[in-house]
């Protein structure tokens, strides 16, 4: 069958329970064609198409009929749309004739091949339908509000016949919607109808006595509903038997869906085997907290699947003892899907784009069909394990489709996500290919959380290119967060919105340090003695630190460089400053960072070769990971911690070298990037322009010859902050503001979207 239906009031309209067990069923369906009728412009549908809770159309018929597109391209049905176009007199003909004519006031919507008033009944004249006449146009005046001047003969009617005669479709297949009478044309067709509850008065007057018409007793989707059963579409089992396929409910009330698991997995002696992290962050065992006292919870996450291991096991324990109810919910995947969804695509095509290095990026369709595959595999595994009304807690840009599979799955529970990530201004993130489906997918979110608001409004600034978005609530950035005082500050952001008559909150919340790691890696006894040796070795020599992962956005080599000018222009500073750079590599997979890495080993060749002297090295360059406890000591005898990514959406080791200085009473200086996000809550810093080489420089430099009291003042000052909103304040924060969140109640109204 094909379902042509009007939107609003129709398709769009109806209670939540109904809609979506009618946009399931055609999901369901494949047999079923659909196809948008709608006196919108088409440039007003596409907002529709990136909602992933809306079916998407096989055809769009827009602009009352004067528009006909394929639904996935959005490109014209020549066929159709040419004979259309051939009657056309132009927009700005009738525009310029219809000037001086009282009471008429043009419609300021997106249109094409119709030209639209609002005008009251009496404004309707003689004059009016002489000049359209004239024009060579229809006029069509619908709902005591709306002239349309359209093609002559051309309608909503008229262009879904031609659309079915081009298509080789049978009249008795063909089931209309509508609620307005400017929906009046498609029921004088062959095909059969139904008026949905509370249509317009004139369209039922008009369509009243025929025998196939039904005017339907339940508004939007349940009158459609009725239609498929009165007229025997699918049959009645085939309707009944989309009625509770919904994902039965879990038993967890918080499912926490994220890429890692909250162990380590290695292979043993053919077998599987789990140890804790060799290398935690405090992410992970802050979220475990969550399910301390024996609450049920379930933790989602990947594990490669290995058939030669035997059995794939879905669930396994995490700690029996602390968390005796928390169970890992692996989804298995094969080593190449997460070659492809991660090591490749995630880190080629989205980190790119979202650090603002797009020219970087870049965009395989293929590699992108298997980030939906695992997407959609979370999503399945999430519904499986989610209590009725549980709270789903999805992480990070790596899942960003997940929202959308698990809405249309489980509609009654409260998705949110938290975006660990830099989220870049519209103007980046809009090259991506599949932006439309990305933020469609958020949008079906009831919480999104973001490190600062910077980062959360560039998301609603990117979401209004996507969907129609009403801004319910803004709340002051300051005095958590710097407005005027760095390239990623902001006076004020939006707190909550209203896309497609849904109810999203958005927050900022940057990740806390687990302070008690710092405190616990100071009083070991190994990393005193580290701490005594390193005291002896840079005795008279002042050690600037610098700490990151391999990766083109953490401005390493621009670091060097800067280093090597500082060493060129205060020459008094040779020999008594030394730069230790710990380098983390990445993934041996992840070959785009092969050419940086050999830029930086030769930058550090070339400093050391044009500086050193016997007994002073200008740069020590450690490309390995070293133990978190190791780095504690560093921390603390760094008199300058240069932390300088181009980007970075917010920067941890900031962090605990603030937390270590002030654990230590020291007095050390924070250098750091305006462009990261810490740089917005991190009062005290040095900030700079990593993009300014001549600011990268001398900001170290400043930091270097700073007076004592100043560095102690500006210590404390950061340190208040890290110490106060830890990573314990982070994840509470977190999700007591997504059980505020709005929850709209449901209820008979009809939807309408304007």
């Amino acid at each position: 069958m094909l379902l042509a239906t009007d939107l609003d009031g129709t398709f769009l309209g109806g209670e939540t329970e109904q809609r979506h067990h009618l946009y399931q069923l055609i999901a369901a369906h494949p047999e079923i064609q659909l196809v948008f009728v709608t006196g919108r412009g088409l440039e007003s549908v596409m907002p529709l198409l990136s909602d992933p809770a809306i079916p998407k159309p096989d055809y769009i018929i827009s602009d009352v009929g004067g528009t006909v597109v394929h639904g996935d391209t959005l490109q014209p049905v020549h066929e159709v749309q040419g004979p259309i176009e051939e009657k056309w007199p132009g927009e700005y003909a009738i525009v310029e004739a219809l000037q001086g004519f009282p009471g008429l006031t043009r419609q300021d919507v997106p249109q094409e091949r119709r030209c639209s008033y609002f005008c009251d009944e009496d404004a309707v004249t003689s004059e009016v339908f002489a000049m359209a006449e004239q024009l060579g146009c229809d006029v069509l005046y619908s709902a005591g509000l709306y002239l349309d001047f359209l093609p002559r003969g051309v309608n909503k009617g008229s262009t879904l016949t031609a659309l079915m005669n081009h298509l080789g479709i049978d009249a008795k297949d063909v089931l209309v919607a509508g609620d307005t009478l400017n929906d009046l044309a498609m029921y004088e067709q062959e095909f059969v109808g139904v008026c949905v509850g509370y249509s317009e008065k004139g369209l039922l007057e008009a369509t009243e006595g025929q025998a196939k018409v039904l005017h339907a007793s339940e508004p939007g989707c349940g009158g459609i509903l009725e239609a498929f059963s009165h007229f025997g579409f699918l049959g009645e089992a085939g309707i009944e038997a989309e009625i509770g396929e919904a994902a039965e409910p879990g038993k967890s009330d918080l499912v926490i869906v994220y890429h890692r698991l909250p162990y380590e997995e290695y292979v043993e002696n053919g077998k599987m085997k789990r140890r804790r992290p060799t290398s935690p962050n405090g992410i992970i065992p802050t979220l475990m907290s969550f399910f301390a006292d024996g609450k049920p919870g379930s933790w989602i996450a990947w594990s490669v699947h290995d058939p030669k291991l035997g059995a794939f096991e879905t669930h396994t324990t995490v700690d029996r003892e602390k968390y005796p109810n928390l169970v890992a919910a692996r989804v298995g995947l094969s080593k190449r899907d997460v070659d492809i969804f991660y090591k490749k695509f995630s880190k080629e095509a989205f980190w790119p784009t979202l650090h603002t290095f797009w020219e970087r990026a870049s965009f395989r369709e293929d590699h992108w069909e298997v980030f939906l595959k695992v997407n959609r595999l979370f999503a399945e595994r999430a519904a499986e394990e989610a209590a009725e009304g549980a709270t789903v807690w999805v992480h990070d840009y790596n899942l960003w489709m997940v929202p959308a599979y698990l809405r249309e799955i489980r509609p009654d529970v409260k998705i949110a996500f938290f975006h660990h990530t830099y989220f870049p201004s519209a103007d980046v993130f809009n090259v991506l290919p599949w932006r439309r489906d990305i933020v469609g997918s958020l949008l079906q979110c009831d919480y999104i959380g973001f490190h600062i608001p910077r980062q959360s409004e560039n998301f609603v600034d990117v979401a209004r290119g996507v969907a129609p978005i009403k801004v319910l609530k803004k709340e002051n950035c300051a005095p958590r967060f710097l407005s005027y005082g760095c390239a990623v500050g902001l006076e004020e952001m939006t707190t909550d919105i209203e896309v497609h008559g849904r109810h999203i909150r958005l927050g900022a919340h940057p990740v806390g340090l687990d302070m008690k790691r710092v405190t616990s890696a100071l009083d070991d006894n190994d990393i005193q003695q580290l701490m005594a040796r390193l005291r002896q070795e840079l005795a008279g020599v002042k050690l600037v630190l610098s700490v990151e992962r391999l990766d083109y956005t953490k401005g390493i080599l621009e670091k060097l460089q800067a280093f090597e000018r500082l060493l060129d222009e205060y020459p008094e500073l040779r020999g008594k400053v030394t730069l230790v750079t710990v380098c983390v590599p990445a993934a041996k997979e992840m070959t785009i960072y092969n050419k940086l890495q050999n830029q930086i080993e030769q930058a550090v060749g070339r400093i050391n070769g044009r500086f050193a002297s016997i007994g002073w090295t200008p740069v020590q360059f450690f490309f390995r990971a070293v133990p978190f406890e190791h780095l504690v000591a560093y921390y603390a005898m760094a008199d300058v911690m240069w932390i300088t990514p181009l980007r970075d959406g917010l920067n941890l080791v900031a962090k605990e070298y603030v937390a270590t200085q002030g654990l230590t009473d020291g007095r050390g200086v924070l250098v750091l990037s305006e462009f990261a996000g810490a740089a917005a809550e991190l009062k005290g810093a040095v900030l700079c322009n990593p993009h300014d080489p001549f600011e990268l420089m001398s900001s170290c430099h400043h930091a270097l010859t700073m007076h004592e009291s100043e560095a102690r003042s500006r210590l404390r000052e950061a340190y208040d902050i890290v110490r106060h909103y830890d990573i314990g304040f982070w994840g509470q924060c977190f999700l007591d503001s997504v059980n505020e969140a709005y929850q709209p109640e449901e209820d008979d109204t009809v939807v309408r979207i304007a």
